[in-house]
């Protein structure tokens, strides 16, 4: 009788126990180690791994593409600024020498003057030869 409850007691100890000891140490050593590819299991999923892999390095490519346009994007946009601002620059500049008074004082000293005759229609008359 002191087998039974002896061996119904290793029953009991072996249901309560966990069957992995060592718990989540154990199975980071066999994913470090390399010993859950060794498993039959595994082999069938090695072709979803190497998808999950492939898709891993497109997503990293592409958020290097799009920091890379980014960057471009901001070189151009400060470019533009300049540019814009040149534009402001030069088309003031053109502004003020085109002006009249401006005009007349360069001229003077060409040696033409303004005209202060205003200006007139020449008319010719209808001739039928």
């Amino acid at each position: 009788m002191a087998k039974q409850s002896e061996y119904r007691n290793q029953k009991v100890n072996q249901l309560t126990e966990p069957e992995y000891e060592g718990g989540s140490s154990k199975v980071i050593k066999n994913l470090l180690g390399g010993n859950f590819l060794a498993r039959d299991s595994s082999v069938r999923f090695l072709p979803f791994l190497l998808f999950l892999t492939f898709l891993g390095l497109l997503y990293i490519a592409n958020i290097y593409y799009a920091e890379e346009n980014i960057r471009e994007i901001d070189a151009l946009n400060r470019e533009l600024k300049e540019l814009r601002y040149e534009y402001v620059a030069t088309h003031t500049k053109l502004m003020h020498i085109s002006k009249q008074s401006e005009l007349a004082k360069r001229l003077e000293a060409l040696g033409l003057k303004e005209s202060t005759v205003p200006p007139f229609k020449i008319k010719a008359e209808n001739t039928k030869e």
